[in-house]
């Protein structure tokens, strides 16, 4: 996950670039539309903070620039507070508008939550085009239309996994995640919940295991359907 930051005053950007370097969010500086457009060229950003008062174009133009090349969630980050800029952002398609001046902390909780739902949305399509579909309203998942009968915490490591296929996860990030107390567990209660895990979707069908096993670090989901 990487953010592209289009502002021109080197003090608001080296504030929002310390600010999410401290939250681990990768994030590149540049200063105009042009740069902004050079950078799109060589290099994939997740999410774009976009000054609207560039020094060589109007941010709303470099948008359009932007969703020509490629669909990128934007921010716009601005000092203009007038609500037709804002409606004119939002109505153009952006995801969301930040205000001059603003509390670093917010702005990077702001992108955060941007982040997880991009992250959770790919993974979630990833998973749906391999045959694995997971309904958190059901808490159950299923696979080419067939309900996986999973006890409460194998659905919690397979969701888990799913959402961020190809990412490897150790022990202690998966008791984190899908344990109340992990505190209470034992490291090889997730090995063991593992375990039993591909022997149900062994036995759904699934002769292809899924779930990866990188040793000495963790488990990630990866699957091709046969």
């Amino acid at each position: 996950m990487q953010v592209l930051l289009v502002e021109d005053e080197p003090a608001i950007a080296d504030t929002v670039v310390y600010a999410l370097e401290s939250e681990n969010i990768t994030c590149h500086w540049v200063q105009s539309a042009r740069a902004a457009l050079e950078h799109l060229s060589t290099h994939h950003p997740t999410l774009i903070l976009m000054d609207i008062g560039l020094p060589d174009q109007n941010g709303f133009d470099l948008f359009k620039a932007v969703q020509h090349i490629a669909p990128l969630p934007v921010i716009f980050l601005t000092s203009r507070h007038s609500e037709i800029d804002q409606v004119l952002g939002l109505e153009l398609g952006a995801d969301d508008y930040i205000t001059k001046p603003f509390s670093p902390r917010l702005l990077s909780a702001r992108v955060r939550a941007h982040l997880r739902r991009l992250e959770s949305a790919q993974g979630t399509s990833t998973a749906e085009r391999s045959g694995f579909i997971d309904d958190p309203q059901s808490v159950q998942i299923s696979y080419d239309g067939h309900s996986l009968p999973l006890s409460r915490y194998e659905y919690g490591l397979l969701s888990t996994l799913m959402r961020q296929p190809g990412r490897v996860f150790s022990r202690e990030q998966l008791m984190d995640a899908v344990w109340n107390n992990p505190e209470a567990s034992f490291d090889r209660t997730v090995d063991t919940h593992i375990k039993t895990l591909r022997h149900k979707l062994l036995a759904a069908g699934i002769t292809v295991d899924p779930i990866k096993t990188r040793r000495g670090v963790g488990y990630f989901f990866e699957y091709d359907r046969p």
